[in-house]
């Protein structure tokens, strides 16, 4: 079985995961707009530029470039989208949703990238096939929430 982390730099990927997934639940759970919504925000946005940043030299999974890497380009894509809206001065309503929208499917993404790397290291697993099943598992769960949710982010931020 593989060590779950083998590296300084893997923990150091490790360490800012978790305090990522931990800023990007509170951001998830709490209030819009306010002062601790921001705060966290911006602590999730700079934990995740640090995640995908540090993926980029992490190859003990596979020895090559391969899907996380992948997925770090995607987190990283998400990411920018989720807070474009939020630095363009002249935001409109509708940029917010942009923003929910993309900011959740960020959080998403690395929850799913962690549900990922933990199933990956199930012995004896076809490692393409645990990832996609660990993937899809999380953004399903996840996007029924969002569409249930969405429905009130167009309410609030399209009146």
């Amino acid at each position: 079985m593989y060590n779950l982390v083998n590296t300084t730099l893997g923990w150091f990927h490790f360490l800012c995961a978790l305090i990522a997934m931990l800023a990007g639940g509170i951001v998830l759970y709490i209030p819009k707009g306010t002062k601790l919504h921001k705060c966290a925000g911006y602590v999730y946005v700079i934990f995740m530029v640090l995640v995908c940043g540090s993926a980029f030299f992490i190859f003990n999974l596979t020895g090559r470039f391969g899907v996380f890497h992948v997925l770090a380009i995607v987190g990283f894509v998400t990411l920018l989208a989720g807070m474009l809206p939020i630095w363009i001065k002249s935001i409109q309503k509708q940029n917010k949703v942009f923003h929910l929208w993309f900011m959740y499917y960020s959080v998403l993404g690395l929850y799913a990238a962690f549900a990922s790397e933990l199933i990956v290291r199930i012995p004896d697993r076809p490692f393409y096939t645990m990832v996609a099943i660990a993937t899809a598992s999380i953004f399903t769960i996840g996007s029924i929430f969002i569409f249930w949710k969405e429905k009130k982010w167009s309410k609030y931020f399209l009146k």
